[in-house]
């Protein structure tokens, strides 16, 4: 650069700089001693994460620098546009024209005083993006685009993709913390490595308010740009208050268990909303969110018009207005579910609502951040619970949040498929070399291990399909050219390829449309497919009855009220987290030294005494054990609070090795707080749970040694050479107590998706999620019988136990249970504690109607057992639990939802404790809480 350039860009950055102050002293705001420290460090070309609270002004310190940094430079005379300067990389459609009108209005106000800003054209790009504009960005980028890891990996899909983006300056990645763990996380790190490599001066910038493990989640971010000075790691330290609270019943239950609407409290949640300008009340699912809206508008039918509700799976133009109803806080309330968690900037909202638990302290942090978002301003997030030991979830989490702890996120290890999938990219946008795209994919953090050899079978998989496929044309997708470059030259698999390109996996989506009308969203196939038509259900707010399925879309018409069906949505059951259970046993442990100072431990304080009355409440230094003999066998019941996830492998777990010593039966459910075992024969637990828990290789450890809760270390091989011997062992015990094949077939599904084996859409079609699964099913056993050395076959084992088991979470919990004092107790009916784990063994086999009159008739008892004065009479073991009521068809709604509170006790209690189970048995469709394991 000579010497006139480098005054005239030292001149630009001062008078940007002066512009900025003045735009900051217009609005009456000081810039915060974090944000200039950001300006500096990109002044200086660093690179570096930002992290502070949600509302502190995270997006002003990195675009302000941004512009301070890049908008100063001096630009060619004949160009009338700046080149793809910045690329913005959020998580969410709504985040991103949410962040491009952010970004777009200092923009604006300033380039009256600062000509260069004047070139800089600013647009988005996501799967919202009009055709129209998409065609104009292919003929000429905007200086800034705004756009997600999906997009961005199409960029690189161009064939001109090093000549767009060779000039690239800066990456900034929104809302790092919810990418970091993803598979997309993994994408935006290889295609960092990629931009990097064209552009060594490239910075990149991550932003969250959520993160544990600040150090590795920057240097996940960085790594793939090789920095010889690292990363700056800033954290804004703001004074901003924010207040966590919970809206509590009038009389909490003794016996609670999960499931619920959580509609018994919407007498108590509509007097909140009237005393507030702006609400969000969020859910944890779809179905829930629908169901909400509906009662809201019965509470109050004036209110129509003025409440909404949002998810992921309405259209478009709904989002939208409901999003710019939120910005202008011409909306009382809207109910949400996380299509809103995320960064958008909603100023009239004064507080959030969550109805049943938050399950993770980021995400109570990040809902609770809708609100007062605005320095200065505090944020507020009332807890609603749905049940009696949610309350001590809310205590829990208001005192995590105290303590400042909050979850950690790790990126994936090496995902084979992703990997894959970025080749084929690389190789339509100008082709690869592959020994320096070698070099390159290993500066991520997720490959930094890779092998020699799993980088040669991913080249021999892309370029002939492997061992399996050799045959196939279609999956001969790179070839060598002339010059030794690895292409695509296809033009169809070309095509095919970018049409798929992404990691998001779910089932197929039809498309949603009012008979001759209006478009209203899209719903999973697998739910639509079940209905027949003159069927009704729930979405939009609306009820509809289907007409007819045509070409992936159903149409529908609105149908009365009365008739309605509840969706059922996936994904529905969030495991609690690690950080939240350790609090949650914090709480317990105070109720048993008899401190109840918070308000939720005093209103469930009743429960709790009546636990430590015919048991014990669990503490981190005992591991508490219970058991009970009824008709349906020997049961026994272990807290763990290892989260539902590790729950389900450790009950298998503990299953089979029980079979070992005796074969039999064994039922098996869990929850977040723990697991029961049901043997139809004869059982003596207590003698047998300490050789269960120290079963395995290598001595238990000393009594009283501390054994870690989090599993963040707990770091997954690349493969089974590479273990320790007790980890081995433990992959052995659970691959054997578990279909593990069948879940790795299931798995397999998503895995072969993402590395192109089958496809989600070909261009004009769509394929259903039974042709994937079919597809799917039939790769995975012809690898197996042809293939076994096939790495997509090892990912998907190591994936269910990574992520459906956890074995990590399972490893850590079995070191901690048996550091732990065991206390076995011998119960003579349910208590607090196992009788939610009793009713989620009843959910799997029982409609609405025959669970609800169970659990009637089983809380009568129970509820007479715990008014007894004076010792507990004997029982006999049929009567502690009921048998199956006979199965009756619904013939009419059910009846309007009544307090569950000394009425649970009753028969005629049946009909308002099935209503709150409505949510929860469609719920139990969506995840696997109980299940038969065979002889063993």
């Amino acid at each position: 650069m000579s010497r006139a350039a480098g005054r005239d860009g030292r001149a630009g950055r001062a008078a940007l700089r002066r512009a900025v102050a003045g735009w900051f002293a217009a609005r009456g705001w000081r810039s915060f001693a974090f944000q200039r420290e950001v300006w500096r460090a990109m002044a200086a070309g660093r690179s570096g994460l930002l992290h502070a609270t949600t509302g502190a002004g995270k997006t002003y310190a990195v675009w302000l620098g941004a512009l301070q940094a890049l908008a100063s430079r001096p630009a060619a005379a004949e160009r009338s546009a700046e080149p793809l300067t910045v690329l913005w990389i959020t998580p969410m459609r709504a985040l991103a024209a949410d962040t491009l009108r952010a970004l777009a209005q200092p923009v604006a106000e300033l380039a009256p005083q600062c000509p260069a800003l004047a070139r800089w054209t600013l647009a988005a790009r996501t799967g919202d993006t009009a055709s129209g504009e998409r065609s104009a960005q292919a003929r000429r980028l905007p200086t800034v685009l705004v756009t997600t890891p999906e997009s961005l990996s199409l960029l690189l899909a161009r064939a001109d993709a090093r000549e767009q983006l060779s000039q690239l300056r800066l990456v900034v990645a929104d809302e790092w913390h919810e990418l970091l763990g993803t598979k997309r996380g993994v994408q935006l790190q290889l295609a960092l490595a990629r931009l990097a490599t064209w552009n060594p001066q490239l910075m990149a910038w991550g932003m969250s308010a959520t993160l544990g493990n600040l150090p590795e989640a920057m240097d996940t971010l960085l790594a793939p740009l090789a920095l010889p000075a690292g990363g700056v790691l800033v954290q804004g330290r703001i004074d901003k208050r924010l207040v966590v609270d919970t809206l509590l019943p009038d009389a909490p239950e003794r016996f609670s268990w999960a499931g619920h609407l959580g509609l018994r409290m919407l007498p108590a949640v509509v007097r909140e909303l009237e005393a507030s300008r702006t609400t969000l009340v969020f859910v944890n699912v779809r179905s829930q969110a629908e169901q909400w809206y509906q009662a809201l508008l019965d509470a109050r039918p004036d209110w129509a018009g003025q409440i909404a509700i949002h998810h992921g799976s309405l259209d478009r133009a709904v989002r939208e207005w409901v999003e710019a109803g939120l910005k202008d806080g011409s909306l009382r309330a809207v109910v949400a579910t996380s299509s809103l968690d995320l960064g958008v900037d909603f100023a009239p909202v004064e507080r959030v609502l969550q109805i049943g638990s938050a399950k993770g302290v980021a995400r109570l942090l990040q809902r609770a951040g809708r609100s007062g978002h605005a320095p200065g301003r505090p944020s507020r997030i009332t807890l609603v619970p749905t049940h009696s030991l949610e309350i001590v979830e809310a205590a829990a989490a208001r005192a995590a949040v105290r303590a400042g702890q909050v979850e950690s996120r790790a990126s994936p290890e090496q995902p084979i498929d992703v990997l894959v999938q970025h080749l084929v990219t690389v190789a339509l946008g100008g082709g690869f070399e592959p020994e320096a795209l070698y070099r390159e994919v290993r500066r991520s953090r997720a490959y930094r291990q890779l092998s020699r050899q799993a980088w040669e079978w991913c080249l021999g998989f892309v370029s002939g399909g492997g061992q399996a496929l050799a045959a196939y044309p279609d999956y001969r997708r790179v070839v060598v050219d002339e010059e030794g470059l690895w292409r695509m030259p296809d033009a169809r698999l070309a095509r095919r390829h970018r049409a798929n390109i992404g990691t998001i996996v779910s089932d197929a989506s039809m498309a949603v449309q009012i008979l001759h009308g209006a478009r209203l969203g899209s719903m999973e196939e697998s739910f639509l497919s079940r209905l027949a038509p003159g069927d009704c259900f729930v979405f939009a707010g609306q009820v509809l009855e289907l007409v007819r399925i045509e070409q992936m879309t159903a149409f529908v018409r609105r149908a009365p009220r009365t008739r309605a069906t509840v969706p059922r949505w996936a994904g529905s059951r969030m495991p609690l987290s690690t950080v939240l259970a350790d609090f949650v046993v914090r709480e317990l442990a105070q109720a048993a030294a008899g401190h109840y100072r918070s308000p939720e431990l005093r209103a469930v304080r009743p429960l709790l005494q009546l636990q430590a009355r015919w048991s014990q409440l669990p503490t981190p230094d005992t591991l508490l054990a219970e058991t009970l003999r009824t008709r349906e066998g020997w049961h026994l019941f272990l807290y763990p609070f290892a989260g539902r996830h590790a729950h389900l492998g450790l009950a298998s777990l503990l299953a089979w090795r029980a079979a070992q010593q005796q074969p039999g039966t064994f039922s098996i459910a869990v929850n977040d707080y723990g697991l029961e075992l049901l043997s139809a024969e004869q059982r003596d637990w207590a003698a047998l749970l300490p050789q269960l828990l120290h079963a395995g290789p290598g001595p238990a450890p000393a009594a009283g040694t501390p054994a870690p809760r989090s599993t963040a270390h707990v770091r997954p091989q690349e493969g089974p050479q590479a273990e320790d011997p007790a980890r081995r062992a433990l992959l052995h015990e659970l691959l054997a107590s578990l279909n593990a094949t069948e879940m790795a077939r299931r798995r397999f599904r998503e895995i072969a998706r993402v590395a192109g084996l089958i496809f989600q859409s070909h261009p004009g079609e769509q394929r259903s999620a039974r042709q994937l699964q079919a597809s799917a099913q039939l790769f995975f056993e012809v690898f197996r019988k042809y293939d076994h050395a096939n790495l997509l076959l090892r990912q998907a084992s190591e994936e269910v136990l990574r992520q459906e088991l956890d074995v990590g979470a399972i490893q850590a919990a079995l070191q901690r249970m048996r550091a732990q004092r065991l206390a076995v107790h011998a119960l003579l009916r349910p208590g607090p504690l196992a009788f939610p784990l009793m009713v989620e063994r009843f959910r799997e086999k029982l409609s609405n109607e025959a669970l609800a009159d169970r659990i009637a008739r089983m809380l009568g008892a129970l509820e007479a057992a715990a008014d007894a004065r004076g010792p507990a009479p004997p029982v006999r073991a049929q009567d502690v639990v009921p048998p199956d009521p006979p199965l009756r068809r619904r013939t009419r709604p059910p009846a309007a939802v009544a307090p569950l509170q000394a009425e649970g006790s009753r028969p005629d209690a049946a009909p308002a404790i099935e209503a709150a189970l409505g949510f929860g048995l469609g719920a139990a469709g969506e995840a696997d809480t109980a299940r038969r394991l065979p002889r063993l």
